[in-house]
């Protein structure tokens, strides 16, 4: 039985969700501050945190770092503040998916349900992707180009594996956004997805200006170009 990690505040919010996560079949631990937060979290306890980024005596945000630096378990984030800024650096500092208030219960069930999905997949994956000199070794969540290791956000990594995985086709916005952040919640738009891929290329190009790796497609998206 897949086990999830609720970290948030309000009471009223916490009997409901649980209840309804529970009917789907998952088991709930809840803390309501960082400080009960970092006493329960067991690194290998859980398969889901979902974390509220306002709480009583700390930021979620601060709590997703310190998970991240030892965890790889998909994060979601669950909060008011819907400023795209604050969506980007929820993400960039390793969230996987990102909700704001209010919601409607179906649409938060499915989007917990889709990430456990994603992420079982992910783990059938090859444990390494290697293509136009960059390798993805999985299992470490580490990525080189030739020997040099490249440092890269959660946003950019997730967008980089998905590229990798689909070479030479051709991939629209709406698509990319569907498969990394389950869009259907409009809060991450094209303009967000260009900010993602410029600062990808700046990584991985030898030349950003003149990408050869990911290519744009006018009026269709971008593909990952395997070069021969």
């Amino acid at each position: 039985m897949k086990r999830i990690f609720f970290v948030e505040d309000d009471l009223s919010l916490i009997n409901g969700l649980s209840f309804a996560i529970r009917k789907q079949g998952y088991e709930v631990d809840v803390a309501r501050t960082s400080v009960e937060a970092a006493n329960l979290w067991k690194q290998d306890r859980y398969d889901l945190v979902i974390l509220d980024v306002s709480l009583p005596d700390g930021s979620g945000y601060d709590l997703c770092k310190r998970i991240r630096q030892t965890s790889r378990i998909p994060i979601i984030f669950l909060t008011a503040a819907d400023e795209e800024t604050d969506i980007i650096m929820g993400l960039d500092i390793g969230a996987d998916d990102y909700i704001t208030k209010p919601f409607q219960l179906g649409v938060f069930l499915s989007r917990i349900n889709a990430l456990l999905r994603r992420c079982e997949n992910f783990t059938q994956l090859n444990t390494e992707l290697k293509s136009n000199g960059i390798t993805v070794h999985l299992l470490r969540h580490e990525v080189y180009k030739g020997d040099i290791p490249i440092d890269l956000t959660a946003g950019e990594y997730k967008l980089l594996c998905l590229f990798m995985e689909n070479p030479n086709i051709a991939l629209s916005s709406e698509q990319i956004l569907s498969r990394l952040w389950d869009s259907e919640g409009n809060y991450i738009n094209t303009s967000t997805l260009t900010v993602y891929i410029r600062r990808l290329r700046t990584k991985i190009e030898d030349n950003p200006d003149c990408p050869q790796k990911i290519i744009t497609l006018r009026r269709v998206g971008y593909k990952w170009n395997v070069i021969a």
